[in-house]
């Protein structure tokens, strides 16, 4: 199966999806295929989606000999990406790929690193800018962020994509290349009816809020930053 049930989040089980990011982890991988191999990632957890998870239904079509049947994906043309800045915007380019007419939005979102954890293990959040389409019923919501480590920032991210939505959603996702046990019993405990999708479950957390094994600070591999 493309898409595994593991009580605390859906496991992509794609081979492309697991070899990608096992070079994605390597800390040999430079800076341009660190972002490529990000947009593979993501183009293909999109199409896992697709495939796993949207319906179907059969259409007729006019071909140039004869008229036959065929399957048509519902709802590509009701599907939201958020992307979480920086580090989710070769991610979502990947994303992209697969939902070319999505609608966008972004939300630039940070932990506070020098606040350090607190006591219940999360981080502060700062965030700095919010652009959201509307959303309504009919949509498909995939928030994407490479790393879902403590998960203050994406409950943060959630709280505010599921604030100024104009109605629930059909489906929200939430998309990470990696996750740590810590965040993801975090954010499905505060958000229950979003599906969590992850490409691997970690093992943990260190003492600063890092994914470990992990693939190190994903926006900084990607933009050549410290």
């Amino acid at each position: 199966m493309p898409i595994e049930d593991r009580d605390d989040a859906y496991l992509i089980t794609h081979a492309l999806a697991k070899d990608t990011l096992l070079r994605l982890r390597d800390v040999e991988t430079e800076q341009v295929a660190f972002r490529k191999g990000l947009v593979k990632l993501g183009r293909i957890c999109g199409y896992e989606i697709i495939d796993g998870v949207m319906e179907t239904e059969y259409v007729t079509v006019e071909t140039p000999l004869t008229e036959t049947t065929g399957e048509h994906v519902k709802g590509l043309d009701n599907v939201v990406i958020i992307n979480v800045l920086r580090a989710a915007t070769p991610f979502v380019e990947g994303l992209l790929k697969a939902f070319p007419r999505a609608k966008q939005g972004v939300i630039s979102a940070g932990r506070d690193e020098e606040a350090g954890m607190d006591d219940d293990g999360e981080f502060p959040i700062t965030i700095d800018y919010v652009k959201l389409p509307e959303i309504t019923e009919k949509d498909t919501v995939i928030v994407a962020d490479p790393m879902l480590a403590t998960g203050s920032t994406m409950c943060a991210v959630l709280d505010h994509v599921l604030s100024n939505a104009a109605a629930e959603p059909t489906d929200l996702f939430v998309l990470s290349a990696v996750s740590a046990p810590d965040g993801l019993l975090r954010v499905g405990g505060q958000f229950p009816d979003a599906d969590l999708l992850t490409v691997s479950i970690d093992d943990h957390l260190d003492d600063d809020g890092y994914i470990i094994p992990g693939l190190g600070d994903a926006g900084d591999r990607a933009f050549r930053t410290k």
